[in-house]
């Protein structure tokens, strides 16, 4: 049996699905694609233009035109990937506090998500071998994946790893000046973010769940190249 064309991996904001899902395609020699940074492409340019982000045609029709690209990262700042809008390197904007607050709405409209799910499944068939990470790519994007991951964590854990990608990403970037969130406050984002996604938010029936909360990202890693023939 020959390794999966496509692995899908799914969870909840702060389970640690990009941070694997960049890893595990490195591992492997994949494409990575985070389908979050689609979702917030959409939301960021929403906010740059004014768009209601309650106005889900207008925002279907916002997302048709976007000329969204995710890839490899072509500068070294720490990013995971570079993601364009019509030829604008976008791949910090998209993770700003106010993008962030969007993102959730914006991708909870079944216009938006009928548009982006259609562009990320040709990008998978396109590619030949994908890992690719979001919220309902097992059950909806890539049903026919041969892998299907479901990363979870525990609401506090999940709030303190992104507490500490926030203050990396203030140190890459060069933003020491800029004040960051409290722990507390991530905690209640990622708790409203839960309860918005909660209908979007669903593992397949034939994926295989892992809770991260006692896990380094190295055992994870391991533990899903165990279910791959021959892991890298």
């Amino acid at each position: 049996m020959q390794k999966p064309a496509c692995i899908a991996i799914d969870g909840p904001a702060g389970s640690g699905k990009s941070t694997i899902g960049k890893l595990l395609g490195q591992r492997l020699g994949y494409l990575y694609i985070d389908t979050g940074a689609m979702y917030r492409a959409v939301a960021w340019l929403a906010l740059q233009e004014g768009v209601d982000i309650t106005d889900g045609p207008a925002l279907a029709r916002l997302a048709e035109h976007a000329h969204i690209v995710i890839s490899h990262p072509h500068i070294q700042d720490g990013r995971q990937y570079t993601v364009t809008v019509r030829g604008r390197d976008i791949t910090w904007d998209i993770r700003s506090a106010p993008v962030t607050r969007a993102v959730s709405i914006v991708s909870a409209h079944p216009e938006v998500r009928a548009i982006l799910i259609a562009q990320q499944r040709a990008m998978a068939h396109q590619t030949g071998r994908v890992v690719m990470v979001g919220r309902d790519i097992g059950a909806v994007v890539l049903p026919d994946a041969e892998l299907k991951i479901y990363l979870t964590a525990s609401l506090m854990e999940r709030a303190r790893r992104r507490y500490a990608e926030l203050e990396q990403r203030q140190q890459a970037t060069g933003a020491a000046n800029r004040q960051l969130p409290s722990l507390e406050e991530v905690v209640q984002d990622i708790a409203r973010r839960d309860e918005i996604d909660r209908a979007n938010l669903q593992p397949a029936p034939d994926a295989i769940i892992i809770a991260t909360d006692n896990l380094t990202i190295e055992q994870v890693l391991d533990l899903i190249s165990s279910y791959l023939e021959d892991p890298v």
